[in-house]
């Protein structure tokens, strides 16, 4: 396990707090993603979760997760980070009609995934299966300007330390989430 971090990928804040209430262990995405020795990989394997709010729109999400969240015009001048991800299992989302299979497994509506499968059509789209940690303790942290902007990784300033983290998932319930990943595509694609 990691003992300190200091890479965090920025997701909404509601999927941060799905992913590490256990309601939710996947991203999705285009960017940030590489191909080597043939296997494709995101740019860090393990990471903290930086929550952002200012995308977060509730029509993006399933009529139960839209009342969490409220529609902001900029970040707060705080961000708290909870905790920490690695990355368990990548997969290439072979079509739409692949990833219907999986409907229960996030809080994304339908415009939602639309926009990702329609976004930069030539890139291929990526379904990443976390495991993930809750930091023992929640760390407060500034909104340095260099955490600003449109891009999915920032480097902090200082490390975080995350040992004591505990997992938010059993490996036994990521095995079988990635079974049903490696079912769902296959079964459509023959």
């Amino acid at each position: 396990m990691q003992s300190f971090l200091n890479m965090a990928l920025k997701e909404w804040s509601i999927v941060c707090d799905a992913v590490l209430a256990g309601q939710q262990a996947i991203l999705l995405r285009k960017g940030g993603i590489y191909e080597a020795a043939g296997e494709f990989e995101l740019e860090h394997s393990h990471f903290l979760l930086f929550p952002t709010v200012l995308h977060q729109h509730p029509e993006s999400l399933k009529a139960a997760w839209r009342g969490a969240i409220k529609t902001v015009d900029r970040e707060p001048a705080e961000i708290t980070i909870r905790g920490w991800a690695e990355v368990f299992y990548i997969a290439r989302v072979p079509d739409r009609r692949a990833f219907e299979h999986l409907d229960d497994l996030h809080l994304w509506d339908k415009p939602l995934i639309d926009m990702r499968f329609n976004y930069r059509p030539d890139y291929p789209l990526y379904i990443i299966l976390l495991r993930a940690w809750r930091l023992p303790q929640a760390i407060k942290l500034a909104l340095d300007p260099q955490y600003a902007g449109c891009k999915s990784w920032v480097p902090l300033r200082e490390a975080i330390a995350v040992q004591g983290s505990e997992p938010v998932q059993a490996d036994t319930d990521l095995a079988e989430l990635k079974r049903r990943i490696v079912m769902a595509f296959n079964h459509t694609t023959q």
